[in-house]
């Protein structure tokens, strides 16, 4: 995976941090990530990872390296032997972290060099994206890259003093041996470099305050994206690259901007882009579902892992780009991608969980890449039929689609009206054809073995998972949806929200037990709001601005006007950072301060709105030069360069209402609705039995109450 990193007042140049550290050492460093791997019985060994509850670090229990997890008694032991740790950060669905683990950490000469010299640590980048976060930013300051597994020395105190990604077993014992040297023979050199780099990490990523006026202006918006255009892949859809990865809330907002300034190139784009995804073999045609990426430019190849929070935003894209467009492919991949979650990904409870694996066992019982996934030609044959002919020019049984090893990804090259048209069949004649397809080899697969599941679940990602159901519920009006966002947010109200009304970051087997971090505050509250305005009840509203009152009270800093990602109860990290930037998941502080911007509205709340509007003139520079990394950022900025309407909806219709209204594509609203009297500010004193008016307001300036949705889009579209 490579993504871009920002670094703001960096004491120490990257490229100078580089040069430090190759004299050093003699790293090797590989990018890599993915995967997983489900373990065989009769172990040998078994470490103190065997009393985690994440399907990770349970992975690893049965290695011959003495791992421990992440703790304050683990950190007492190094400081007691004096001893450097290892700190190796993976996931479940990683790829080369389990090749790794079978090169290295089930090889027991390089644990025994591992559990002599050093503490071994563990570390689940899902379950704890704190620690990942510092030594992720270490890495990067060393390598100027970096990626899962990561592999960090550090000395007893925590301080990093080498770091990478991927190693072979050769090269992983050459680093352990000259560390443990380095560290025996000159422990003087080795902190001399840790102080030098745990400065840089103390410095990096951070923000300072924007005393200058806050103004921000439509024209710089589209200049920035005018400037993003460059790295557009406009053929296929994506940006530009080797490889394809999704960013659903990026492109999400590249939506609202060409809606909202008719701008039809940028739509074009888009919906080549959504298009592109639903056809390619990224997206899994047969069980619904999108993978993490793709490593071709065409969508067809994916790394397979499925991942919860790549199809909840994925489903929130494709729900907008329904309301704009009317596409029913749009419908399709959601419809589908929901079967798939609910088949796959969804407990009982309501609980949502993680991802499912890259690998799973071929016929030879060997992990393999995609065997769940692919298809050789001779098994289509022998399970369509006389329907194979038909079959393998839709679904690409070419050389097109030809993968590896006689296997075949399934994707379209044309749409099914083209096909249709070419083969003398109706759309409809077609789509039957197509389901049963679909059914036949979905019922083949479940025959084979499964990928691994990785059934903890993250309180974050649950939360894009419930904004996903309420917009697909926005777009589609299916009651089930609605349920099934509702069910998701009582089960988070009710498991993951102490009494104290702090969040759990995660949830597995009846258990939750690490803090919540600030990105589970901001797409929590978020989520909620999102659940607000499909039901229209007040509770999910409350719930919201209890958990943004916490986080101010907890994860803000004064003096930047941002919020830290740790709460000020957490003390046991090097360093103390801010998530500012947007990657595939919009950063933390972006997302809380839309909440804040909305709810702002909603409570008429002008502290809430002073402290969006700051910390967007924080980042103002950054956003505008920088548009991919920051494009929740731009979201938020349209919120002020152009009009955005606070939408009142009052009386015994307003549920219906609301509901007629969101089948629109409106980004630019705030929709506050209630049945009855409230005293929620957008609707006191609007309450009149026997009737329902929806109120259009601009900066608390009304227009005339209207009694229809469609004259109500009229004034907003006008």
């Amino acid at each position: 995976m490579k993504f871009k990193i920002h670094i703001v007042d960096l004491i120490f140049h990257p490229s100078i941090m580089r040069t430090i550290y190759l004299l050093f050492f003699i790293p090797y460093f590989f990018m890599s990530c993915n995967g997983k791997r489900a373990k065989e019985e009769n172990y040998k060994h078994t470490n103190d990872l065997i009393n985690e509850t994440s399907p990770y670090l349970l992975q690893h229990a049965h290695n011959p390296v003495d791992w421990k997890a992440w703790n304050q008694e683990t950190l007492d032991i190094a400081k007691s032997e004096n001893k450097l740790m290892i700190i190796s950060v993976g996931y479940s669905a990683c790829h080369w972290c389990h090749v790794m683990e079978k090169e290295s950490f089930e090889n027991e000469a390089v644990a025994k060099l591992m559990n002599d010299n050093f503490i071994s640590i563990k570390v689940d980048r899902e379950e704890r994206p704190d620690i990942d976060q510092v030594y992720m930013n270490a890495v990067q300051l060393m390598t100027g890259k970096g990626g899962w597994p990561l592999n960090c020395i550090a000395l007893p105190d925590g301080r990093p003093i080498f770091g990478g990604t991927y190693f072979t077993k050769e090269e992983w014992v050459k680093v352990l041996t000259e560390l443990s040297n380095l560290y025996k023979n000159n422990p003087k050199k080795a902190n001399e470099y840790a102080d030098k780099l745990v400065e840089g990490i103390q410095k990096s990523e951070l923000i300072t305050l924007n005393s200058n006026e806050a103004t921000f202006k439509s024209s710089e918006v589209t200049t920035a994206v005018k400037s993003w255009q460059k790295e557009w892949d406009f053929n296929e859809g994506g940006l530009k690259g080797d490889t394809k990865f999704p960013m659903p809330n990026a492109l999400d907002f590249l939506l609202r901007y060409s809606v909202q300034n008719k701008d039809k190139s940028i739509l074009n784009y888009l919906e080549t882009t959504l298009t592109k995804m639903a056809y390619g073999g990224i997206y899994d045609p047969i069980g619904g579902g999108f993978s993490r990426y793709s490593v071709d430019t065409k969508w067809h190849i994916p790394h397979f892992e499925k991942m919860l929070y790549d199809n909840a935003q994925l489903v929130s894209f494709y729900s907008d780009a329904y309301l704009a467009t009317k596409d029913e492919l749009y419908k399709k991949t959601v419809q589908e991608t929901l079967i798939f979650v609910e088949r796959e990904l969804m407990a009982s409870n309501g609980a949502f969980y993680s991802s499912l694996d890259a690998d799973s066992k071929n016929k030879e019982a060997k992990l393999e890449e995609g065997a769940y996934y692919v298809w050789n030609k001779e098994e289509l044959q022998s399970l369509l039929k006389s329907d194979f002919p038909l079959f393998q020019e839709y679904y690409s049984i070419n050389n097109s689609g030809l993968w590896e090893n006689k296997n075949y990804v399934l994707y379209k090259t044309q749409s099914d009206q083209d096909f249709s048209v070419k083969h003398q069949l109706t759309t409809n004649a077609l789509d039957k054809k197509v389901q049963n397809w679909k059914q036949i080899l979905l019922t083949a697969r479940n025959k084979r073995a499964r990928p691994h599941l990785d059934d903890k679940t993250l309180t974050s990602w649950n939360a894009l998972m419930i904004k996903g159901y309420a917009s697909a519920y926005r777009a589609f009006k299916n009651q089930h949806y609605k349920e099934i966002a509702l069910k998701n947010a009582n089960f988070i109200a009710n498991n993951q929200i102490q009494k104290d009304g702090s969040l759990y970051h995660s949830y597995k087997d009846g258990k939750s037990s690490i803090i919540g971090f600030s990105e589970d505050y901001a797409t929590v509250a978020d989520a909620f709001i999102a659940v607000y305005q499909i039901s229209l009840d007040e509770k999910w509203l409350v719930k919201s601005k209890q958990l943004t009152d916490y986080a101010l009270a907890h994860f803000w800093d004064k003096k930047s006007n941002m919020f830290y990602f740790t709460s000020n109860d957490s003390s046991t990290l090097i360093a103390r950072k801010m998530e500012i930037a947007d990657n595939v998941i919009p950063g933390s502080n972006s997302i809380l301060a839309q909440n804040l911007f909305r709810l702002g509205h909603y409570y008429s709340n002008d502290s809430y709105s002073k402290t969006a509007e700051q910390m967007l003139n924080n980042v103002k520079n950054e956003a505008l030069q920088s548009p991919t990394a920051y494009y929740n950022w731009l979201n938020l900025m349209m919120n002020y360069t152009d009009k955005y309407y606070e939408v009142a909806i009052s009386g015994k219709d307003a549920l219906a209402k609301t509901s007629e209204l969101q089948s629109y594509y409106l980004p630019n609203i705030l929709i506050a609705g209630a049945t009855k009297d409230s005293k929620l500010a957008l609707l006191e004193n609007r309450f009149i039995a026997n009737e329902t008016y929806i109120y259009v307001c601009v900066n608390k300036a009304c227009k005339m109450p209207e009694t229809e949705a469609s004259n109500a889009v009229a004034v907003i579209k006008k």
